[in-house]
């Protein structure tokens, strides 16, 4: 990709399922390397819009482009190879439960790559090291705390050295120092790797640590209601509703 192209641009894009609109009116552009938070109150629709971001689902309308390619109008070749620069980490890790971590790094190297067993061993291992999990490699997900586990769920997602990143709320359910810690870890995956990310997230404080932009959904007018660095929702002046969502905690990180 050209690096002067938006990882992901979006004109008047329409998410929902079936014929039930969830959220309307999404318009904005993201530069390469950046982190992009989608916030908003419970239930208005983030986890459906990073899932036709990242080109899971298709909008009922407008466009979405993503490394400039729009999937819903792609071919499969076309849309294959975009997925293939995408990452995701979903709720729960989604982590094979019967696979060592290792084994987890693996799998998507041995469907997509054409080298050796030792060298995919040695990638898996070099992964799981960029998030701290050296001495984890060879235990199951069962025998790893939540924060161990996301972070090897941030491993696997990274497997294909993938443009971007979509994280669907990576610190939940984590305690806040956990949390924190995994926040420096995204934030090294974006210096390390210049990897654009999306989260999702309702984590005030991990977001305004985290995020260049943010985009607020507004549940009642089922509109995207502002987009900006999160750390200009402090302002009083600016959208009320998303200044509300923010003004929840008193200091940022």
């Amino acid at each position: 990709m050209d690096v002067t192209t938006p990882i992901l641009k979006c004109a008047k894009l329409c998410v929902g399922y079936g014929d039930v609109s969830v959220m309307k009116d999404i318009s904005f552009t993201l530069e390469r390397g950046k982190i992009l938070a989608i916030v908003g109150p419970s239930g208005c629709g983030k986890s459906t819009l990073m899932r036709v971001l990242g080109g899971l689902d298709e909008p009922m309308s407008g466009s979405c482009e993503l490394l400039g390619v729009d999937l819903s109008q792609a071919d499969s070749r076309a849309r294959e190879a975009t997925l293939r620069q995408s990452g995701f980490l979903f709720q729960g890790s989604a982590l094979f439960s019967s696979l060592t971590l290792r084994e987890n790094i693996e799998m998507p190297m041995r469907e997509f790559l054409k080298i050796s067993s030792s060298q995919i061993r040695q990638l898996a291992e070099y992964k799981l090291a960029c998030v701290g999990l050296s001495d984890a490699i060879d235990k199951l997900p069962s025998e790893i705390s939540g924060g161990m586990a996301k972070r090897a769920g941030i491993a696997r997602a990274m497997a294909l050295d993938p443009e971007i990143l979509f994280l669907d709320e990576p610190s939940a359910g984590l305690d806040p120092l956990t949390s924190e810690r995994l926040d420096d870890l995204i934030l090294k995956v974006r210096e390390s790797f210049n990897t654009s990310i999306v989260l999702v997230s309702h984590e005030v404080p991990s977001i305004l640590h985290t995020a260049d932009y943010c985009v607020y959904l507004d549940s009642d007018t089922l509109t995207m209601g502002a987009y900006a660095p999160p750390k200009d929702f402090l302002d009083p002046k600016s959208h009320a509703k998303a200044h509300s969502f923010f003004s929840r905690v008193v200091t940022p990180k």
